[in-house]
């Protein structure tokens, strides 16, 4: 699913709310997420799931086209972790 079909999705549940608006507090959300990750602290959504940041240490790596070692340098990487919620849902969707 793309950010417009959410906000299409959301404006058909919720016809009170102009498409407008909607999309405007989806931005306000993921732009939440966004900026709590840029300060290195976690974002989490009770029964959906938590983002957070995974450290990669520096490591030696080798360019695929050439073969050549090269030196990759550390960095963080965001990570979802699902909720117990989210989880169940999806399980009990696909009848597991």
């Amino acid at each position: 699913m793309t950010k417009s079909e959410l906000i299409s999705r959301l404006v058909e549940r919720l016809p009170a709310f102009k498409e407008d608006d909607v999309a405007f507090s989806v931005g306000l959300l993921l732009e939440a997420v966004r900026s709590t990750l840029e300060k290195g602290q976690r974002a989490e959504i009770r029964g959906f799931g938590s983002f957070a940041l995974n450290y990669r240490p520096p490591r030696n790596g080798r360019n695929p086209k050439s073969g050549e070692q090269v030196s990759v340098p550390p960095k963080y990487v965001p990570h979802f972790k699902p909720g117990k919620e989210l989880k169940d849902r999806v399980n009990a969707r696909a009848g597991m």
